[in-house]
């Protein structure tokens, strides 16, 4: 299909799931935020409510909160907030080669027992296509629970969400992707929130530096920093003060992945 199919097929699954109260699985990514967008702007015509729901976890960018906030007031929809120790509620202290399964289910468990209270029979959520030809074993969980996934099922890649939020006056439609910060460990590592907020704070300040894609990959105390390819340059230019900064972090070895940013990185030996 070409991208102008793809919207008319996507808007005609918004304007269909906008008959009923939607409850929207909000990060405030730029997947969810297009969807927010959508959604907000079809139960207009409906008369029905779009519910604008952040999971706030200790694993996710602590920013993330901060933007979905922004987002939907820019939107003018209602936003709701439900806190989850994610490490113990979800069962993955020890980062399992299932986490995203594990951790998929307890949120959307929770989401599903959110919306019944509110009423509302639908739980949305942004998958796109480009999620469904990668290591992705939340979306398995997703499917079980019955989520439903109109930017997958419409075959909308990244790009194209991005190019059709852009359209539509997004103000986060050229947001980096966030994934949970449990993906800078390998499998099998033993997770706390003390390491994670430090990658955390330790990624900010090299976003502060310029940098649009940045992961640090912990493998015990080395830190293997990723950045787009065209910005290597850039940090072998800043190479002693980055050393230095992360050194302080705590971080005894700080490495360069030659081959760049890549999501998954820790997923390699992982089959789909």
């Amino acid at each position: 299909m070409s991208y102008e199919e793809k919207k008319i097929r996507l808007l005609e699954e918004v304007d269909k799931l906008s008959q009923e109260d939607v409850v929207l699985a909000f990060s405030g990514g730029v997947d969810s935020s297009l969807l927010l967008k959508l959604f907000s702007k079809s139960t207009k015509k409906t008369g029905k409510k779009v519910y604008a729901v952040t999971v706030h976890t200790k694993i996710h960018p602590m920013k993330d909160l901060e933007i979905s906030r922004r987002v939907a007031d820019e939107m003018g929809v209602e936003h709701k907030v439900i806190s989850i120790d994610e490490l113990k509620e979800a069962g993955i202290e020890d980062n399992p080669v299932n986490r995203c399964y594990l951790c998929k289910k307890s949120i959307f468990e929770k989401l599903q027992r959110y919306a019944e209270e509110l009423g509302v029979k639908q739980v949305v959520e942004g998958t796109n296509e480009d999620d469904l030809h990668v290591y992705r074993p939340g979306i398995k969980a997703i499917k079980e629970l019955g989520i439903k996934s109109p930017l997958a099922d419409s075959g909308f890649t990244k790009e194209e969400v991005r190019k059709l939020a852009a359209e539509l006056g997004v103000s986060v439609s050229n947001r980096p992707s966030t994934p949970c910060m449990a993906t800078r460990f390998p499998y099998g590592t033993m997770l706390d929130y003390e390491s994670i907020q430090k990658v955390e704070e330790a990624e900010k300040w090299l976003r502060d530096l310029g940098f649009y894609n940045v992961r640090i990959r912990v493998h015990g105390d080395i830190a293997r920093i990723e950045v787009d390819k065209n910005e290597m340059m850039m940090l072998l230019e800043k190479k002693e003060e980055i050393v230095e900064k992360l050194k302080e972090f705590g971080y005894d070895y700080i490495t360069l992945d030659l081959e760049g940013f890549r999501s998954g990185s820790m997923d390699i030996h992982i089959k789909k």
